[in-house]
């Protein structure tokens, strides 16, 4: 296993909702779980997840899979100056949603394999690791 993972929001609803690419998620989990090793998820995308399902299924439920995934081994790290600062240059120069960047620049700043299966990712193939879903 990869030193440190990070996960987007398409990761994370992947798994919430057993949609392809769940069971990879899953074994990472699993497997960050043993190694002690947490998966670190950045608040904004953390944020994204809530409001899709919130806009999908009703506040019950996206309030059910944010505390679903409190019993989880996944660190949630908070957007500080450097972050946002790391984003915001991945915005400028890639083509790609901004909560996104916050994901790619979590990765990059940790030395992360990101951990994802939305092809926005594919023009940052060489500058971050990626582990596709």
């Amino acid at each position: 296993m990869s030193a440190c993972r990070v996960l987007d929001s398409y990761s994370i609803l992947a798994y919430l909702e057993d949609e392809p690419g769940a069971d990879k998620v899953s074994d990472l989990i699993k497997r960050a779980r043993d190694a002690g090793k947490p998966l670190l998820l950045s608040v904004v995308n953390w944020g994204e997840v809530y409001y899709i399902i919130r806009r999908e299924a009703g506040k019950e439920a996206a309030d059910s899979a944010m505390l679903a995934l409190e019993t989880l081994p996944i660190e949630l790290v908070n957007v500080d100056r450097e972050l946002t600062y790391a984003a915001a240059e991945l915005k400028a120069t890639h083509k790609m949603s901004y909560a996104d960047c916050f994901a790619a620049a979590l990765a990059q700043t940790r030395k992360a394999e990101l951990v994802t299966g939305d092809k926005e990712f594919k023009t940052l193939e060489g500058i971050i690791r990626i582990l596709w879903l």
